[in-house]
């Protein structure tokens, strides 16, 4: 019975502690967050420019491969224009 009794001690003591450093853990991660507010604060504008400067790219590359994709169609379109206008007037006369 008293074994029973130290088991129940021994797990009690256990949770306590194990208690005591979860809200240790939490009252350093509070404190690390709060301390590294500012730096964080510091770097809001860095990452803005950043992101619109991935942005600005993104939207240059889009619009670059889309012209690129156009006058690539315009050209196919022109050549194949070319090879079927005689068949085409041909075609009318008969």
């Amino acid at each position: 019975m008293f074994e029973l009794l130290a088991l129940f001690a021994v797990l009690a003591v256990g949770t306590v502690v194990f208690g005591m450093f979860f809200v240790a853990l939490m009252a350093m991660k509070f404190t690390l967050k709060l301390a590294l507010l500012p730096v964080k604060l510091l770097l809001l504008p860095v990452l803005a420019i950043l992101v619109f400067v991935k942005l600005g790219v993104l939207l240059a590359l889009g619009v670059a491969f889309v012209a690129t994709v156009g006058a690539v169609v315009i050209a196919i379109a022109v050549v194949v224009g070319l090879i079927a206008a005689p068949f085409a007037l041909f075609a009318a006369m008969t």
